[in-house]
């Protein structure tokens, strides 16, 4: 149709592309200072937001531009303070993000891709195809959301956050790298890169480029086991990469970043609660230094997987510590309200 202007997501344009914008019309270039910063630091979800712009320079804004923000449509509140979200995509898509309260940090747990492809046995998101990628600010914009959250419902800042939600964070590696540059940025919240956390199944190729990339965040891995045939089974990842890849992956990781690595492993019940397996993971974790966290499981619904007895998890920790591996025992929260670990996606 003539004279329709197609409208850009304004959030995809650097400032000074959003500089050049202004110019071309005859606008001071500072403008697009003002509306980056509304746009991120104050993470405006509409130009009328933007009251020390004229009302022209808004409606120039709105003639041209839109601004593709998330909407937190569901909100669910856990007994243990919990908050899981039903975040709202401009195409109609849904995923979900959770608030994790503890008495000395909030940590905002976010999603990465719309659904998942790696079939992993135990997890709900597995179940759904992976339907497309986040955007950097659509990752951006889950956070936000959380700290907004995390200053209402408790007057406390957003002291962490982790990848750990619905998708692969290495398989939207682009996307998601921008999006903690942004997060980490003085035009952005200005979060510390030592407070966030990406967690992958381990992709080695990946973890290896993350290194020559100097990234400057922590580096966890669904490892759930230390033996091949297992590990092959519960996630069929590990067939196209398998746990020696993995390892000389990590070991590169930590020679060129010079950090620990956390290894997330759930003990379930007749599947990895045997001595074989803890003397496995015990070898494994020679290879970097490393530390373990001992995830409680959080059922799914299907009955294949059952938590291991409390003996079995003792049992992983002690020897762990006896081989100078620190290992510790994570309760899950959010369970009352499928916000827990593996559990996103579950009721949806």
């Amino acid at each position: 149709m003539v004279g329709v202007i197609e409208k850009r997501d304004i959030r995809k344009l650097s400032l000074e592309e959003v500089k050049t914008f202004f110019v071309e019309r005859g606008e001071k270039s500072f403008r697009a200072q003002q509306v980056y910063d509304w746009l991120w630091k104050k993470a405006a979800k509409d130009f009328d937001q933007m009251t020390n712009l004229s009302i022209s320079t808004r409606e120039m804004l709105k003639e041209h531009f839109t601004i593709n923000h998330i909407r937190v449509d569901n909100m669910q509140r856990s007994e243990d303070g919990t908050i899981k979200n039903a975040v709202t995509l401009y195409d109609g898509l849904v995923v979900e993000s959770v608030l994790i309260p503890t008495k000395d940090r909030i940590t905002a747990c976010v999603s990465s891709q719309v659904g998942c492809s790696l079939d992993c046995k135990f997890c709900a998101t597995a179940r759904l195809k992976r339907m497309r990628n986040l955007s950097p600010d659509e990752i951006y914009d889950q956070v936000v959301a959380i700290k907004q959250q995390a200053e209402l419902f408790f007057n406390r800042p957003l002291t962490n956050i982790v990848f750990m939600g619905m998708g692969e964070p290495l398989l939207n590696y682009i996307n998601v790298i921008e999006a903690i540059t942004k997060l980490t940025s003085p035009e952005g919240l200005n979060m510390a890169s030592r407070r966030i956390t990406l967690s992958t199944v381990g992709i080695a190729k990946m973890i290896k480029k993350m290194a020559d990339d100097d990234v400057k965040f922590n580096l966890a891995v669904s490892l759930h086991d230390a033996i091949n045939e297992t590990r092959s089974a519960i996630m069929p990842i590990n067939e196209t990469n398998p746990l020696e890849d993995l390892a000389d992956a990590l070991k590169y990781w930590y020679k060129k970043t010079k950090r620990k690595v956390t290894y997330e492993y759930v003990v379930w019940k007749d599947i990895n609660d045997t001595q074989e397996h803890i003397q496995a993971l015990v070898k494994f974790c020679k290879h970097i230094p490393c530390k373990v966290n001992l995830i409680e499981y959080n059922p799914i619904d299907d009955g294949v997987f059952q938590q291991a007895s409390p003996e079995a998890v003792q049992r992983y920790q002690s020897t762990l510590e006896k081989n100078g591996i620190v290992a510790r025992i994570r309760k899950s929260r959010g369970k009352d309200i499928d916000a827990a670990c593996g559990q996103l996606a579950n009721k949806s």
